[in-house]
């Protein structure tokens, strides 16, 4: 009889927990029994796990051997626990030198012919790992640059279990063979080039739309909400496609936060490891909350809210969408995070985005006399976008189809992206500055309370609001949208306050009415 152990993470949602592997030879009829909450995919690993063992030129135990993945209590999903107990059983064994592993993390799949195969979510699990104090990984060669995003820790690639267990036991490294392509070892993967040449969008390409490219500028400023209302051919998808151009680029650690939640969710680029440009997601007006909030039956998986975290999040034919799915973004539009909950498992996924929603004025699209929607259907049509949810959207654009006389003078006044970026990233200085030592990193994070308490603005700015909120034209949270917008525009033009322009453009803004 014999005992051996081994590490490995287990996920849930981006969150990653300790896993303890034992392995257990005994008396009984030969097999494998796995216990420890495992799913379906995880069940399998036992045939996996045998051939992969056998094909490596392993002997297979004929006993009774026991697997236990511990805490029990925790859920185990997915197939990144092979590695770890093919080693434990083979340490349990007597055929390696377990002893030697145990402090290491080991996190494959394990293919028929003991090839290793990259798992989803490295990177979380790798960062989970280091907060209990561990340091080496033993992770799949497509793996290793993903792993490698954490510093100070040995990452130790491998292509087949064959590999993994020549270097423990000392032995001569098996060399590529046939079966290890250039695509399965990091070493040898060069990055492609997505872009294909092609030009890079430019928020320069779209003339004729002055007040929304402006709109555009301060969503991306402030990181306000905006919703462009308007006819086809109008440039709503446009605009909102080039806001990423104009975003600062991500900073190291939110750079970590998306390409964990793009790990899980196995959307990362061959090649490109690391999340560095703000994320753009659009899902199709047909997606299921689960899709766009996140959750699952089997398996808990970030919705399209999370894999826009720091990014933008575009509903292009917004009221086309389904009411559950639109109302259920209200929550993570305050919190900045989703939490799905099942009989299993709560699961937390961050999702701080910047939301744009699209819509075309009536159910048929068509401009000017085209339209032959009746104004019931127009009301009935915009109204699927509820209050509270519109009332969470800072900046309200109407885009009017233009003329080629109005494209041809606009061309001299449309700025490209990488000025308005430069102006951007001028004004999230100024709010950083100002907000240093909050935790608050933009202008429309700000709580709105302690916006009124920290950062009170001049009685002269606010008698257009007071005004306004007395006749009923604004609720007291849009108060405190349009002064978050005041700040920001405030910042784009290098002053200290708001003065009562800022706070009259940026009320116009929410309201919709923007000259």
């Amino acid at each position: 009889m014999g005992l051996a152990r081994t590490r490995s993470v287990a996920l849930l949602g981006v969150e990653g927990h300790d896993v303890e592997i034992e392995a257990h030879l005994g008396d009984g009829p030969a097999g494998l029994t796995l216990v420890g909450l495992p799913d379906t995919a995880l069940r399998e690993a036992r045939d996996r796990i045998r051939a992969a063992i056998l094909n490596s030129g392993e002997h297979w135990p004929e006993e009774h051997i026991t697997v236990s993945l511990s805490p029990a209590s925790l859920p185990k999903r997915g197939s990144g626990f092979d590695l770890g107990i093919a080693a434990a059983v083979l340490g349990a064994s007597g055929a390696l030198p377990v002893e030697a592993v145990y402090d290491s993390v080991l996190l494959a799949e394990l293919g028929l012919d003991g090839r290793t195969r990259p798992v989803r979510g490295v990177l979380p699990a790798v960062l989970a790992a280091v907060r209990t104090g561990r340091s080496r990984f033993v992770v799949a060669r497509s793996n290793a640059a993903e792993a490698r995003l954490v510093p100070d820790i040995e990452v130790l690639p491998v292509g087949s279990l064959g590999e993994f267990l020549a270097r423990l036991r000392g032995d001569p490294e098996p060399g590529l063979d046939d079966a290890d392509t250039p695509e399965d070892a990091d070493e040898l993967a060069v990055p492609a080039d997505d872009s294909g040449g092609a030009r890079r969008p430019d928020l320069a390409d779209v003339l004729g739309q002055p007040v929304a490219r402006r709109a555009v500028e301060i969503a991306a400023a402030g990181g306000h909400n905006l919703f462009l209302l308007g006819p086809p051919g109008t440039g709503k998808s446009l605009l909102a496609e080039r806001l990423p151009t104009v975003l600062p680029p991500l900073t190291m650690s939110e750079s970590i936060e998306a390409t964990a939640i793009h790990s899980v969710a196995g959307t990362l680029p061959r090649g490109k490891p690391l999340v560095t440009e703000p994320p753009f997601c659009d899902p199709h007006h047909t997606a299921t909350r689960a899709a766009v909030i996140g959750g699952g039956s089997s398996q808990l998986r970030p919705g399209s809210v999370s894999l826009a975290h720091r990014g933008v999040l575009f509903l292009d034919e917004a009221p086309e969408f389904a009411r559950g799915v639109l109302d259920s973004l209200r929550q993570p539009l305050e919190s900045g995070e989703v939490v799905v909950a099942r009989a299993a498992a709560t699961v937390r996924f961050p999702a701080r985005f910047l939301l744009v929603m699209a819509a075309n004025p009536c159910p048929c699209g068509k401009p000017g006399r085209g339209c032959v929607c009746p104004s019931v259907a127009r009301r009935r049509y915009l109204t699927r976008l509820s209050g509270p949810l519109l009332d969470r959207v800072d900046l309200k654009v109407e885009l009017q189809p233009v003329s080629r006389a109005e494209l041809l003078a606009d061309r001299s006044f449309a700025e490209s992206s990488e000025t308005v970026a430069a102006r951007v990233r001028e004004a999230r200085r100024r709010a950083a500055r100002r907000l240093a030592g909050t935790p608050w990193g933009s202008n429309a994070e700000i709580p709105g309370a302690e916006l009124r308490r920290r950062f009170p603005v001049p009685g002269e700015a606010l008698r257009l609001l007071a005004s306004a909120l007395d006749r009923g034209e604004i609720s007291a949270r849009g108060v405190d949208r349009v002064l978050r917008t005041s700040w920001t525009i405030a910042d784009l033009a290098g002053r200290s306050m708001p003065t009562p322009e800022d706070t009259g453009y940026a009320f116009a803004l929410w309201a919709g009415a923007a000259p």
